[in-house]
C-alpha cells in the first residue's frame, strides 16, 4: 500500500509516551564552573556518583556536567586536577526539558555517547536522567 505512513510498533508508542520527568532523579550536587576538578572529584566520591551538574551561579540553569569520565581523561592528559577548573573538562550540552520523552532522551544519548542528561525547567535544574532510567523504560515498554 503507497502513501499509507508506517505506524511505530506499540513498545515504542508507550516509551514515546513517558516523560523525563517520570524517572528522573533529583538533581546531584552541583559544582562551579570555576571549582577545581579535584574538589568535583571529592563531591562525586563522597555523594556516591559518577556525576555532577555545572549550574551557572547566577541563572541555576544547568551550563554542562562533569562525570567521572571527564576527571580521568584530564588526569590521562597530564593535568593537575588541583590546578583546572571544572569548565576546562565538563561536557557542554544543554540539558533536555522536562517534557522531553524517553524515546528522545535515548536518542540523544545514543547520538552524543552521554550517560547523562540533566532536565531543566523554568525554574531551573529539575533533576537528572541516567541510562539506565532510560533503557529501565525502554525495556518495560518492549515487554509491555
Amino acid at each position: 500500500m503507497k502513501g499509507v505512513p508506517a505506524q511505530k510498533p506499540p513498545s515504542l508508542q508507550r516509551a514515546a509516551a513517558v516523560a523525563v520527568t517520570d524517572v528522573m532523579r533529583p538533581p546531584p550536587t552541583t559544582v562551579s564552573q570555576h571549582d577545581h576538578v579535584a574538589a568535583a572529584a571529592y563531591l562525586m566520591k563522597h555523594g556516591g556518583t559518577s556525576a555532577l551538574l555545572v549550574a551557572d551561579a547566577q541563572t541555576g540553569q544547568p551550563t554542562g556536567i562533569i562525570t567521572e569520565a571527564d576527571v580521568t581523561h584530564a588526569v590521562a592528559d597530564g593535568k593537575d586536577v588541583n590546578d583546572v577548573w571544572v569548565d576546562a573538562v565538563m561536557t557542554t550540552r544543554p540539558a533536555v526539558t522536562a517534557t522531553t520523552s524517553i524515546r528522545d532522551a535515548a536518542q540523544i544519548m545514543t547520538a552524543r555517547h552521554l550517560r547523562h542528561l540533566p532536565v531543566a525547567g523554568d525554574a531551573g535544574l529539575l533533576g537528572i536522567v541516567d541510562i539506565t532510567d532510560v533503557c529501565r523504560v525502554l525495556i518495560s515498554a518492549a515487554e509491555g
